[in-house]
């Protein structure tokens, strides 16, 4: 019988919980021994709840405890979520986490420490909670050159989004509304401004190309700017803003990543995908274009896939999964090396080869975002987003 912990009994950690009860029996099928978890970490009193006798407030005891297989952190953060794994890996758990801040900003690191301890440190629900896209990236597509990602991935802004486009609302009506159904958080910066879908168009580059790219190191724009007169201009000409992290490989293995609302032509599969879900696509060279598409967060749906890790984990507990990147990625300069389609608005005339469409707005390009910029305040336009093509 494995034995495994959880590390903070939130959403995430709670779901967990509960996917190993409900499922126990499938989970001993595919695995071959029962899971057990003997362990839950957190700070909350939880006396009143079916976990009761699991619970536990001291690290150490997970630590020490020879019987203990593996780990499953559901803290968040990247202060104590990081003190944390690094001593369950030091200590030869195996770690399986949903914590894309973790593994964006530390994840080579705990990589590092995860092949020195010959253990495993999984993270598939990092990127689109339930929807199963790094392993198959990882694996799946490994006989491809991957080309370029795109994603919607983040489901609080595409259900803003979608408001806005299809009931007409402001930015700030459906943000409210979005908060209301619990889909948004209090503080909404992390989703609304773009830090989350950069954390996971990060940890898609490394694993897409094996080098690290950091979120600070990226351009990130989230929807706050999104006016709905040119969502309404966008939607009658056959497009729809979405908020995108797109990554792509660049001529002499340089690579580009960024975070941006866009427009994205109906003709895209991405155009429809609606309220809280999230899509990536990833072009191969073999392949062609695949789309993976599901609910990206959620207590059940984000537990799927982190459970999922685990019993990836414990099947190869005795051989690790080969999975890591190295050193930083060499970035294109997104303002001045990177030539994209940009969508503007404003009372001017059109410039030459440029795509009109209604209320003195143009598509023009493909020019990198500084000469676009320039342009923009040339004219005067009220407004300036990238175009996927």
């Amino acid at each position: 019988m494995a034995k495994i912990a959880i590390m903070g009994f939130g959403t995430v950690g709670g779901g967990v919980a509960e996917v190993l009860r409900r499922n126990g029996e499938e989970i001993r099928a595919r695995l071959g021994e029962s899971v057990e978890l003997k362990y839950i970490l957190d700070v909350r009193d939880l006396s009143a709840t079916p976990y009761a006798d699991k619970a536990v407030k001291d690290f150490s005891v997970l630590e020490n405890d020879p019987e203990l297989d593996l780990v499953v952190e559901s803290i968040g953060g990247a202060r104590v979520a990081l003190e944390f794994t690094r001593r369950a890996l030091m200590a030869g758990r195996h770690v399986v986490t949903s914590n894309k801040e973790l593994v964006a900003s530390h994840g080579r690191e705990l990589l590092d420490i995860a092949r020195e301890k010959n253990v495993n440190y999984l993270f598939e629900a990092s990127v689109g909670g339930g929807i199963p896209v790094l392993r198959p990236l990882t694996w799946c597509l490994a006989g491809n050159q991957i080309q370029e990602i795109a994603g919607i991935l983040n489901g609080t802004t595409n259900y803003i989004l979608t408001r806005m486009v299809k009931g007409g609302v402001s930015f700030d009506a459906a943000l409210k509304e979005a908060q209301a159904r619990g889909y948004a958080e209090a503080d909404p910066t992390a989703d609304v401004e773009g830090l989350d879908a950069g954390r996971k168009i990060c940890i898609l580059s490394d694993l897409a190309w094996g080098r690290e790219v950091r979120p600070e190191a990226i351009s990130v724009r989230g929807i706050s700017g999104v006016d709905l007169k040119d969502v309404a201009i966008a939607s009658g000409a056959g497009y729809r803003v979405k908020l995108l992290g797109r990554a792509m490989r660049l001529a002499g293995g340089r690579q580009a990543a960024f975070v941006s609302p866009h427009l994205v032509p109906e003709s895209c599969p991405l155009a429809g995908v609606d309220d809280v879900f999230n899509a990536i696509m990833i072009r191969g060279n073999a392949v062609g274009d695949v789309m993976f598409y599901g609910r990206g967060a959620g207590d059940l749906p984000t537990a799927s896939a982190v459970v999922g890790d685990v019993v990836d984990a414990l099947l190869h507990r005795h051989s690790r999964r080969a999975i890591g990147w190295g050193e930083a990625a060499e970035l294109a300069d997104f303002e001045t090396e990177l030539p994209l389609y940009w969508y503007l608005r404003g009372g001017f005339t059109a410039p030459p080869s440029s795509e009109t469409l209604s209320d003195g707005a143009v598509i023009v390009g493909p020019v990198p975002f500084r000469e676009a910029r320039a342009l923009a305040a040339r004219v005067g336009a009220q407004a300036l987003l990238p175009v996927l093509r």
